[in-house]
């Protein structure tokens, strides 16, 4: 009999940490937890998301020993699985991500443009911190990583630490069952390949068919998110394209317009999110709710528990499932090295992701791709060394930012906003004050 499992969830105060437990409650047969650390700097929200986790946990009748805590080194000690939802300098850190870059006529998102490069700047550091500490106190253990950007972690933790480690995010899992519901193609194995949130579905085969070229006829757009405003794509581009895009695509597609949505915006999308998660908190802190709260649904992170929880159980349970991740390429899509980190289909087990090759070619996706990964492995090493040449040359290459006068002085003025996130860059900070 397999011992029981200790999960780690790092950043437990997030609002979408009851998500997790739901689906860790769905998976009480499959996954013996024995032991769940909750760690996180944040006191209130540890508390009070902490609480209705346990309360979730108790109603759900599982024995599982839970502890709330703000420290790391217990959390990771002996750990079987550690998954990493951070958010370093928190919501009023994203709006400043947000709303600095409009005064250049820049997008700031959470994880596109300069937004989420300084995003990227704030957590690589932290979350290669966590990796370190693993190799120390659980060597064996899996990092499951979706704190964002998602992708320029996997980047660097893939490439800079030995631990086992995926990246993750829910657009491939609501992408794929929007196709095929709107295909009316339930078992089609839907081929999903890029970048995190710079990815196509580039096949749909059911029964021995490929029904990609009918859906590319047809002008399917993909899921939308409900965190991000979208406006759909229209057939021409589609056609153009070759293949389906996901939804974040629509920052590089309809870069403009996205833009001009975000200039006009009464309230950057960070300040909606600080309100939904404070009503959220004051939702938790009723001490008789024991499920997660339907009101949850507004908070853009749909079907994470599902992704995240089906993982750890095809990995803990050997199931050979194909689910979307983050890893290393190793030659899975040809016209990327083995060492990018790409977001593709992956067969999971016991001995981790396995990725699927596809002999997929589309010269638009490949142009694309290889930009997108010169500016995060640029990014990359600018997170790790603050150097401002580095940080340069990946906004400079950035379709989202490219004008090197506005990438510099929009650099140093979110550099200045956010100086005690980003210690790596004291001693420019310092020698240009």
């Amino acid at each position: 009999m397999k011992k029981g499992l200790k999960i780690a969830i790092i950043g437990s105060g997030s609002t979408y940490t009851p998500e997790l437990i739901e689906g860790l409650i769905n998976k009480k047969k499959e996954l013996p937890l024995e032991e769940l650390y909750l760690m996180d700097i944040d006191e209130r929200k540890r508390n009070i998301v902490g609480d209705l986790c346990i309360r979730m946990i108790q109603a759900a009748d599982m024995k599982t020993k839970i502890v709330k805590t703000d420290s790391l080194e217990d959390s990771l000690k002996g750990a079987d699985f550690v998954l990493a939802q951070i958010r370093v300098g928190k919501l009023p850190a994203r709006i400043l991500d947000e709303k600095i870059p409009l005064k250049y006529h820049l997008i700031g998102q959470e994880t596109n443009g300069i937004g989420g490069f300084f995003k990227g700047m704030r957590t690589i550091p932290e979350i290669l911190k966590i990796a370190k500490k693993m190799e120390e106190l659980c060597p064996d253990a899996w990092l499951i990583n979706f704190s964002n950007p998602s992708g320029m972690i996997a980047e660097a933790v893939l490439n800079h630490s030995p631990i086992k480690m995926m990246g993750l995010c829910n657009v491939p899992i609501n992408t794929i069952d929007s196709i095929r519901k709107q295909m009316n193609l339930p078992h089609a194995y839907v081929e999903y390949l890029g970048l995190n949130h710079l990815a196509w579905v580039t096949r749909i085969e059911q029964d021995g068919k490929d029904y990609l070229q009918d859906a590319i006829t047809m002008g399917l757009n993909s899921a939308n998110m409900k965190n991000i405003p979208t406006l759909g794509f229209s057939r021409e581009l589609i056609q153009t394209v070759g293949a389906i895009p996901t939804c974040y695509l629509e920052y590089y597609y309809h870069k403009d317009s996205k833009l001009d949505h975000c200039l006009h915006a009464e309230k950057c999308r960070a300040e909606v999110c600080l309100e939904i998660e404070e009503r959220l908190l004051q939702i938790y802190s009723n001490s008789e709710l024991h499920v997660k709260p339907e009101e949850l649904s507004k908070r853009g992170g749909a079907r994470y528990s599902e992704a995240a929880i089906n993982l750890v159980d095809a990995i803990y349970n050997d199931k050979k499932e194909v689910h979307v991740v983050n890893i290393l390429n190793q030659g899975a899509i040809p016209f990327m090295g083995d060492h990018d980190a790409v977001e593709i289909c992956a067969t999971i087990g016991k001995d981790g992701a396995t990725p699927i090759m596809t002999n997929y070619h589309n010269e638009h996706i490949e142009e694309l791709m290889h930009v997108m990964k010169a500016y995060e492995k640029h990014a990359v090493k600018a997170a790790i060394t603050g150097d401002i040449d580095e940080a340069m040359r990946a906004l400079m290459i950035n379709p989202l930012v490219f004008d090197h006068q506005a990438a510099w002085d929009c650099f140093h003025e979110l550099l200045e906003a956010h100086q005690k996130y980003l210690p790596q860059f004291a001693k420019y900070l310092k020698k240009n004050q």
